[in-house]
């Protein structure tokens, strides 16, 4: 009998040490390296973002648009909810953001600063302050020179998820109790998780179906203003 026993921890030790090699230790720095190595190859991509916030513990607002980017700084956002059929393309010949109604005539075509409080959303974010390379530096900071609180690090299936308190992205003088939740495969982020430092939830940021390299045209990002 106790050589059965002794076979069979001999054996759980075996699976224990197996299933370490094949699962390494995750350390914030080999994460932020393979996200900046990987986005380094990244021209240009589409993904379809929604975006919750928070109050009070329930949902207020919810937006979903679908989001593309080409480097170095070239947007379009077609809005799905709740400005449905709004198009805005990011810089216009001025520099600045344009925003047009929907409908073949396009009624009229808004050219607003990016600081408009417009445009600006709830948590402070401005629209040149949206793309996933700034997204990125963003998460570096949170666990190096801007963290606030330890640094939690787990992987749930292929999604590896980063806690941590942190100076607020958008806002001065305010901490954040963030979750960035990163593919574990394309080590791109695929969700934003944003809590007050007791844990009360004020947004999320989700993204969905993204796909990188698609060879968007320079045209896709212009918005040429309609004969009336």
């Amino acid at each position: 009998m106790s050589t059965f026993f002794t076979l069979i921890i001999a054996f759980i030790s075996l699976l224990v040490s197996s299933f370490a090699q094949a699962q390494p230790h995750l350390d914030a720095g080999t994460i932020l390296r393979k996200m900046a190595s990987n986005y380094i190859g990244v021209n240009d991509y589409h993904t379809q973002v929604m975006v919750k916030e928070f109050k009070s513990g329930g949902v207020v607002k919810t937006q979903k648009f679908l989001y593309t980017f080409k480097k170095p700084n070239r947007i379009h956002i077609d809005f799905e909810s709740p400005r449905a059929g709004w198009t805005l393309v990011y810089p216009d010949e001025n520099g600045k953001v344009a925003l047009r109604s929907p409908g073949d005539k396009h009624f009229f075509t808004l050219h607003l600063s990016t600081s408009s409080r417009f445009l600006r959303a709830g948590s402070g974010q401005r629209i040149d302050q949206t793309d996933m390379g700034l997204l990125i530096e963003n998460i570096s900071h949170s666990v190096t020179d801007k963290r606030k609180g330890p640094v939690q690090i787990v992987q749930v299936g292929g999604i590896i998820q980063i806690s941590v308190l942190a100076e607020d992205h958008f806002n001065d003088n305010i901490e954040t109790l963030y979750r960035f939740s990163i593919d574990a495969r394309t080590w791109l982020p695929v969700e934003v998780e944003e809590s007050t430092p007791d844990g009360k939830p004020k947004r999320t940021v989700e993204f969905r179906d993204t796909m990188t390299n698609i060879g968007t045209p320079d045209a896709f990002f212009e918005m040429k203003e309609t004969p009336q």
